[in-house]
Parts: C-alpha cells; sequence; structure tokens
C-alpha cells in the first residue's frame, strides 16, 4: 500500500463540507444560472407590441402590478370557514374602526382560545402519550438493558474494553514507531567489519584533518568517545561478559539496600516498605498552593494577635494535616507560651505530643490552669493505671469539688463500697445533681435509699426522675400500694413548684419502667397522665394511637394501662372493647383474654363478636362445654343472631356432634331463615354424604334466595360430584341467569366444559362473561390460563396484554405476567409491576417466587415475609413460604411460618381453597390445610 495515500479518500465527507471552498471555487454563477443578459431599455422579441409594453422594463414592471392586483380565486385556494387565502379587501384604505375592530375580534378570539385550553391541551396530552405508547423512543426500547447497567460492579466497568480504533493496522502501528532490542551478534559483527575505519590515514591529517592543533577536536588530550569500556582496546569485539557483571553489581546493590541484616536474605519487610510509601504520600487532599496561602494568613494572625488561642491551634492542625507533625509540635508548645490561660490550647499541646511528653505538657497545664476540669480529665485518661487514674481525679476533686463530671469519673473507677462513700460526699458538693443522687439512692439499702431520695426533692423539688426512682424503689420492696400515692403527689408537687406536665416526656419514662419490670409504676404513671392536655372529644382517638405506640416501642403493659384506663372512662364502647380483646389475643394469655371478654359482654351484650371471641377461645383450650355455655348466654342477648346460630353449628359439628348439629339448624331455618343458614345446612348434609338431602335443602333454598349464587355453585358441584355434566352445566346456567355478576360462577362453569373438552365453549363463555363483568382481572386471568393450558402460548401472550390494558393496576395478573414472560425477560416485567401494584400481595409474592427460581435464598425469605405481612389472609402466600422453608429452611424456620400462619388464619387464595373448601378437608384445621397446599405445590416456575 502506498504510504503516501490519503487518509480521507473512501471516507464519507464532513458535515458542511463544500467541495471547492478551500480553493475559492464558489459563489460565482453562470449564464445558465440566470438566463440572457438584457438590459431594461432593450427592445423586447415582439415587434408590433403595444406601446408600454416595448422594452424588457415596461413589461417587468407590468407583471410586478399584476401579481400585486391579481388575486387567486381558484378553488384550491379557498377555505370553507376562512373562505381564500388573500384578503378580500386588501386593496382598501386601514382606517381606525378597522384597528378597533380587528382589536376586538383579537380579544374574542383569546378568550375562546382561554375557555378551550385545559380541554385543548389535556387532548393534546393524550394523544402525545398514544403516539409515544405507539411509537416508543429507541430510548425507552432499552430502558430494560440500561436498568442492569445499576447492577454493574466498578471492576465490571473497568474491564470494558476502550473503543477501537477505525484506522488499518498499518496506520496505527507506524513501522517507524517500532522499537526492537537488537540482538548482541549484529553489534559484534558491526564491530568486525568497522575495523578498517578505527584508524586514520596519515595523509588525511596533511591538511588540516581531523587531527587539529585547535583544541576542541577529536584527539584532544581530554578523554573523549574511544574509551576503555565497552569496547576493549586491542579487540574491536563488545564484551558481554563485563555487561552481565555491571548489571549483577547493581542488582546487588539494590538488594543489599533493603536486605535482612540477620539472616542476610534479600525479603523486602513489607510493613517498613509501606510505611515508608505512606510517609511519601501528603496525607492532605488540597492544593499545596492553598495550604502556603493558609500558613500565610495564618502566620499573618499569630504575629497580629500572638495572645489569640485559635490562631496556635489552626497553625498547628495545618501543619498535621499536611505531615510535618513535629513542625506543629513547636508551634503549638509557643502557643502556650503565649497563651497559658487557653484550655483548648493545652489540651490540643497534649493531643500533639507523644504519651510521657503529653503527661509533662498535661502538669504544666495543670499549674497554669487548676480550676480546668477538662484538663483534668485529659490528664487521667492518659494514665494507663487504675491507680494513677484515680489518684489523678481525687487531686482533681481536692481542687474543683462542686464538677459533677469529675466526681462521676471517679466513682465509675472504685468498688461499691468505695462508691458508696464517695457519692455521699459528692451530693454534698453537688446537692443539684439528680444522676449522683440517684446512683447514690441505687447503692443504699431500702431504708437509707428513701432518706436519700427525701433529700434529694428537697433539694431538687423539679425533677421527676426522683419520684419515679422513688415509685420504683417502693414496688420493688413490696409496697405497690404506695406507688400509686407517690406518683399522684409527684403531679402534685411538680405543679406546685411551677414545672410544667409534659405528656410524651411521662409516657416515655412510663415505657422506661416498662422495660425495667417495673410494672405497677408504669401502670399508676399511665393512669395519672393519660389525660392531661387532651380535649373531651379527641380522647379516644388519642389513647388508641398512644396504646398502638408503646404496642410498637414493645411497652406492652404501658398498653394494657392504657387499654383497661380508656375502658373505665367508655365501658359501653364496643370498638375499645374489641382492641383491648385483640391486643390480649396477640400479647396476652388466655386467662386474660377470656377476663376481659367477660367484663366486655356484660357491658357490651350485644356485641356478637365479643361474645363469638369469648366461645372460641374455651373452644380452642378444649373447653367446649364452657363455649356452649357462652353461646346460650349469648343466644338470650341476641335472640335469632345468625352469627350466633352459625357458631353453634360450628362448634357442635367440629365436634362430631352432628345431630346437635342438624337440629340447630333445622331451628334456625324455622326461627331465623336467611341464606347462609341454608347454605350452611346444605353443606352439612353434603359433607356428611347425605346427598339426597342436601339436593333437597339446595331446591327448598334456592325458592326463597334465588340470587345467592353461593347456592347455584353447591347445586352444580354437587351434580358434578354425581358426574352428571348436563346436570352441572344446566345448574350453573340457571344461576348465571339470576347472578350475572357472580365470578365464581362464570368460572365453575367454564372449567366444566374445558373439563369434558368443549375448549371452543369454554372460551365463549369467558368472552361473554367479561362482557357481562368489563374489568375484572378473575375472568382475564381464566382466560389466559386457559389458552395457556390448550398450548397455545402465543395467544395467551396477546391476551395477557389485553387483560393488562384493561386492568392496569389488577396484581393478580401482573403476578401472571411475570412467569409467562421467558426466564430472562422476567426481572424486567416484575420491576415494572412493582411500579404498577408497589403494595399488591399477588406481586410480591411472585417476587419472592422469581428470587426462589434464581436460587437467591435469603431474598427470597424476604420478600416471602414482606408478602405474608401485607396480607395475612392470602394462603396461597402461606403455602408457598411453608414449601420454601421446607426445601432450604431449618425445622425451626418451618415451625415458625406454620404456627404464624396458624394464628393469621387465612381464608382466601386460589390454591388454599382449592384444597380447604374440599369436601374430604372439611375437618381440618389451618396447620394441616397448609401442609396439603404445599405438599400439591411445583416448582414449575
Amino acid at each position: 500500500m502506498n504510504k503516501k495515500k490519503k487518509p480521507f479518500l473512501g471516507m464519507p465527507a464532513p458535515l458542511g463540507y463544500v467541495p471547492g471552498l478551500g480553493r475559492g471555487a464558489t459563489g460565482f454563477t453562470t449564464r445558465s444560472d440566470i438566463g440572457p443578459a438584457r438590459d431594461a431599455n432593450d427592445p423586447v422579441d415582439d415587434r408590433h407590441a403595444p406601446p408600454g409594453k416595448r422594452t424588457v422594463g415596461d413589461q417587468m414592471k407590468k407583471n410586478q402590478t399584476a401579481d400585486d392586483d391579481d388575486e387567486d380565486l381558484n378553488d384550491t385556494n379557498y377555505d370553507e370557514f376562512n373562505g381564500y387565502a388573500g384578503s378580500l379587501f386588501s386593496s382598501g384604505p386601514y382606517e381606525k374602526d378597522d384597528e378597533e375592530a380587528d382589536a376586538i375580534y383579537a380579544a374574542l378570539d383569546k378568550r375562546m382560545d382561554e375557555r378551550r385550553k385545559e380541554r385543548r391541551e389535556q387532548r393534546e396530552k393524550e394523544e402525545i402519550e398514544k403516539y409515544r405508547m405507539e411509537r416508543p423512543k429507541i430510548q425507552q426500547q432499552f430502558s430494560d438493558l440500561k436498568r442492569k447497567l445499576a447492577e454493574v460492579t466498578e471492576e465490571e466497568w473497568l474491564s470494558i474494553p476502550e473503543v477501537g480504533d477505525a484506522r488499518n493496522k498499518r496506520q496505527r502501528n507506524p513501522r517507524y514507531e517500532k522499537l526492537t532490542p537488537v540482538p548482541d551478534s549484529f553489534f559484534a559483527k558491526h564491530l568486525q567489519s568497522g575495523e578498517n575505519h578505527t584508524t586514520v590515514d596519515p595523509r588525511q591529517t596533511q591538511f588540516g584533518g581531523l587531527n587539529t592543533p585547535y583544541p576542541g577536536g577529536l584527539n584532544t588530550p581530554y578523554p573523549g568517545g574511544m574509551t576503555p569500556g565497552l569496547m576493549t582496546p586491542g579487540t574491536g569485539e563488545l564484551d558481554m561478559r563485563k555487561i552481565g557483571q555491571a548489571r549483577n553489581t547493581l542488582m546487588d546493590m539494590r538488594l543489599s539496600q533493603v536486605s535482612d541484616s540477620v539472616s542476610g536474605q534479600t525479603v523486602v519487610d513489607p510493613k517498613g516498605y509501606l510505611t515508608d510509601l505512606n510517609s511519601m504520600i501528603p496525607t492532605h487532599g488540597g492544593d499545596i498552593n492553598d495550604i502556603k496561602k493558609a500558613r500565610l494568613l495564618l502566620k499573618s494572625v499569630r504575629e497580629t494577635n500572638p495572645h489569640h488561642p485559635p490562631a496556635w491551634i489552626a497553625s498547628a492542625r495545618l501543619e498535621e494535616v499536611t505531615g510535618k507533625l513535629q513542625v506543629a509540635r513547636n508551634l503549638i508548645m509557643k502557643g502556650t507560651e503565649m497563651c497559658p490561660k487557653s484550655e483548648d490550647v493545652w489540651l490540643e499541646a497534649a493531643r500533639l505530643q507523644p504519651g510521657d511528653t503529653a503527661k509533662a505538657v498535661v502538669a504544666q497545664a495543670v499549674r497554669h490552669l487548676p480550676q480546668s476540669v477538662r484538663i483534668y480529665i485529659r490528664a487521667a485518661e492518659l494514665e494507663t493505671d487504675i491507680r494513677a487514674k484515680k489518684r489523678v481525679l481525687r487531686k482533681a476533686l481536692e481542687h474543683v469539688p462542686n464538677s459533677v463530671r469529675l466526681w462521676k469519673a471517679a466513682v465509675e473507677l472504685e468498688e461499691p463500697e468505695d462508691a458508696r462513700i464517695m457519692l455521699s460526699r459528692a451530693v454534698e458538693c453537688c446537692p443539684t445533681s439528680v444522676e449522683l443522687w440517684l446512683a447514690l439512692a441505687r447503692l443504699e439499702t431500702y431504708e437509707n435509699a428513701r432518706k436519700v431520695l427525701n433529700k434529694a426533692r428537697e433539694n431538687i423539688p423539679t425533677d421527676r426522675h426522683i419520684w419515679i426512682t422513688a415509685a420504683k424503689l417502693e414496688e420493688a420492696n413490696g409496697n405497690t400500694q404506695m406507688v400509686e400515692k407517690i406518683i399522684d403527689r409527684a403531679i402534685t408537687s411538680l405543679r406546685a413548684n411551677g414545672v410544667e406536665i409534659n405528656r410524651e416526656q411521662w409516657i416515655q419514662d412510663a415505657e422506661e419502667c416498662d422495660k425495667a419490670g417495673s410494672v405497677a409504676t408504669c401502670q399508676a404513671i399511665m393512669r395519672a397522665v393519660i389525660g392531661i392536655g387532651i380535649e373531651e372529644e379527641d380522647r379516644k382517638h388519642t389513647w388508641m394511637e398512644d396504646a398502638d405506640s408503646c404496642v410498637a416501642h414493645n411497652a406492652l403493659e404501658c398498653a394494657r394501662a392504657i387499654y383497661a384506663y380508656a375502658l373505665q372512662v367508655f365501658p359501653s364502647k364496643k370498638s375499645v372493647w374489641l382492641r383491648a380483646a385483640y391486643f390480649e389475643k396477640n400479647h396476652g394469655t388466655r386467662e386474660s383474654l377470656e377476663a376481659l371478654l367477660q367484663r366486655a359482654v356484660a357491658h357490651c351484650p350485644k356485641a356478637e363478636v365479643l361474645w363469638l371471641m369469648g366461645a372460641k377461645s374455651k373452644w380452642l383450650a378444649g373447653d367446649v362445654p364452657a363455649a356452649r355455655s357462652i353461646l346460650a348466654l349469648a343466644f338470650q342477648a341476641n335472640p335469632n343472631s345468625e352469627e350466633i346460630w352459625l357458631a353453634a353449628v360450628k362448634l357442635e359439628s367440629e365436634n362430631n356432634e352432628y345431630e346437635r348439629a342438624r337440629r340447630l339448624l333445622a331451628k334456625a331455618r324455622s326461627s331465623a331463615p336467611t341464606a347462609r343458614v341454608f347454605m350452611k345446612s346444605v353443606k352439612l348434609e353434603w359433607v356428611l354424604g347425605n346427598i339426597a338431602a342436601a339436593q333437597e335443602l339446595c331446591e327448598e333454598a334456592l325458592k326463597h334466595y334465588e340470587d345467592f349464587p353461593k347456592l347455584w355453585m353447591m347445586k352444580g358441584q354437587i351434580e358434578e360430584q354425581k358426574e352428571l355434566v348436563e346436570k352441572a352445566r344446566e345448574a350453573y346456567n340457571q344461576g348465571l341467569k339470576k347472578c350475572p355478576h357472580s365470578i365464581p360462577l362464570w368460572l365453575l362453569l367454564s372449567r366444566l366444559e374445558e373439563k369434558v373438552g368443549q375448549l371452543t365453549r369454554a372460551r365463549a363463555i369467558l368472552e361473554k362473561s367479561r362482557l357481562k363483568n368489563p374489568k375484572n382481572p378473575d375472568l382475564w386471568l381464566e382466560s389466559v390460563r386457559l389458552e395457556y393450558r390448550a398450548g397455545l402460548k402465543n395467544i395467551a401472550n396477546t391476551l395477557m396484554a389485553k387483560a393488562l390494558q384493561e386492568c392496569p393496576n389488577s396484581g393478580i395478573l401482573w403476578s401472571e405476567a411475570i412467569f409467562l414472560e421467558a426466564r430472562p425477560q422476567r426481572k424486567t416485567k416484575s420491576v415494572d409491576a412493582l411500579k404498577k401494584c408497589e403494595h399488591d400481595p399477588h406481586v410480591l409474592l411472585a417476587v419472592a417466587k422469581l428470587f426462589w427460581s434464581e436460587r437467591k435464598i435469603t431474598k427470597a425469605r424476604e420478600w416471602f415475609h414482606r408478602t405474608v405481612k401485607i396480607d395475612s389472609d392470602l394462603g396461597d402466600a402461606w403455602a408457598f413460604f411453608y414449601k420454601f422453608e421446607l426445601q432450604h429452611g431449618t425445622e425451626e424456620q418451618q415451625e415458625e411460618v406454620r404456627k404464624r400462619c396458624e394464628n393469621a388464619e387465612p381464608r382466601h387464595g386460589e390454591l388454599w381453597c382449592d384444597v380447604s373448601k374440599d369436601i374430604a378437608n372439611w375437618q381440618k384445621k389451618i396447620g394441616e390445610i397448609l401442609v396439603l397446599v404445599a405438599a400439591k405445590l411445583k416448582n414449575t416456575f
């Protein structure tokens, strides 16, 4: 390839390039550009032209006026609203009234435009959004890939190769820039060939050749280029042996500098080497010029005002930062001479000096400032021996006996007995220090502690902590009846001394008492301050918030005290009793819950839920007769209550008293007939195997309650169980005529058709259901799954896209959409799902399953925890969580999930309901259902 070939040949021209511009070949025109050149006075081609049109100039003027006068009245120039493009009256004069009219029209246009502005802007916004959705930018199309850049680590980023050079290899690596080491043979060969030229022909020197008499020639008395060295005298060869020896000597010298003097090994000490390196690196991050300026400024400050301590401290710190520690020490010592009464300068000097010197500096400081507490504390810190520390602090207390800080530091070093003696002296010297009084009270016996606290109250009548400590002391010694009196007296005394009772601070003190185990004190404080500073109408709301706050801070006794006080004030409020009952259920014992519920039903006998909670608590404890008696009392208080009838039926059926349950239901149907009572009657006969009786009851129920969809479902399912497909289909269709908005009925009919192989009919049923119930995610989900089960994945994906357009905030659809995607796209889909449905349990569960499929165990567990926390009623989440722990967790973790699930008592979830509502599992407990659902799950995601 020709080296002189221009590199730009064959490449596209740069932007804005004009050929020939560099050599001036632009900007000229030719005859062909402008036509024949004619003067304005030249005659025209028409010999018989009329006057006024005989020259070129005349014709140009005529054409111009014609253009101005002639209006374009062509159809293409006509607008239905505005008329012709040109103004009809443009030739007329424009007067003042025309100007006024135009201004009025302009104002009207502006007003009309303002009225339509909001609608127009909204429409434009929608059009832009629609356009963006149909034609997304390239930037948006690559958003998922850009999102992944967040996961790129710094090492991966740095390992990305640089952009390659577009030039070819020869241009990138020119030959003349390559440096190749020359072999030794090359030197040797050329030395041999150059032997003939090592001497000069004497004839050349006759005419002032190389051997010149002038100084500065080659053959001079000074050492020149031909020295004994690489080329030994007598031979023209290169002595390689000497080069090797020189190199070895140099290496030996370098290694001997870092060699170990003991063993002679050439091993560099890495710590010493790094220390040397660190000492060479400046520790400051600023510019050297800034350092110089700062040094100059501080010097001028010191010289102007040598008795200004901050100037000396700043100067010393500047030198310390720049690594000049000795200069810093010298400066600060000079500062101590100039400012001997400055605490800060002495402390800075002690900090900068090494151990023993620092002690000497502190001793000197004490002589100048014998009342400085900080210097004494620093002196104690410098001592390493405990006895020396004690000695320093005792010496300090001789000089400064009223310093609380010094007393506290001294007491901390003593044994309890010595500390008690010191504190008794300390409270004499510092009678206003609450901490010292309380510390002394803790170390004293009960009787002495009472005396100490009484003295403390006399000295400091405005501090609440002394009163609270006194109450704690009485409680610890069994005098609980005194606690209430002490707290009441405290409130009265503090108010008498002008102290404002801050409710929040007292509640915080009560929480601390609760955590310390002083239950009586905590409850007494709560009772005393809970009503302070609250409006009457805000009491209930504020107290419930306080109770929740105490539970959140794990101060359960405080919360219990708040509920007890609230129930005294509002004994007939059902909501307060319920909150208190739930609190006892979650955080208390069974006995405390039952005691509370007994009081609750006495005050609120019409609250069915309280009766039912009491009966359930007895039943769970195995005391069935007590549960029956509670329900009997509930019947007396609430005759013909559906809830209590059904609770009694459940109690009997769960304990295998089927005849009792039947009699109860028959009684309920006659005295309090409701759709639910009939439904429970049908279900009881069905689960006991009396299909005929169940069908008979179902027909009777449908005569009264034909718009209750669950009865139609049960009728159809009984027919399905008997394998009578036609009758089941008829039952579902009749039900849908009466209840067209019942989603489970549509789903049951669709699944029945799918089961018998009528895929087209199932599809048609689902389409019809979606028309009757638009924007229903469950129907869309069933449609997608129907296609997926049939193997038509493309149609399933299309349907899912439509579903998400119609129900963009449906978590159940997004969770399914995540697993419809191929594995690489699932993560991106999950991010989109979380954006749309951040707190939806189905989406959170899908993300947890996604992490599980990627074997990210810790993250998966964390997301399972989030899911069950957000919605503890979703049985599917508990089942997946339990299955996950069975595979990856310990036995303790599995047991914990099972217990939490039993406490939550989930009732919903697609997979959960399939198992829990199965006739075969009707007597199964929550824990057993959890195990069954988990066993049915498969890791196919």
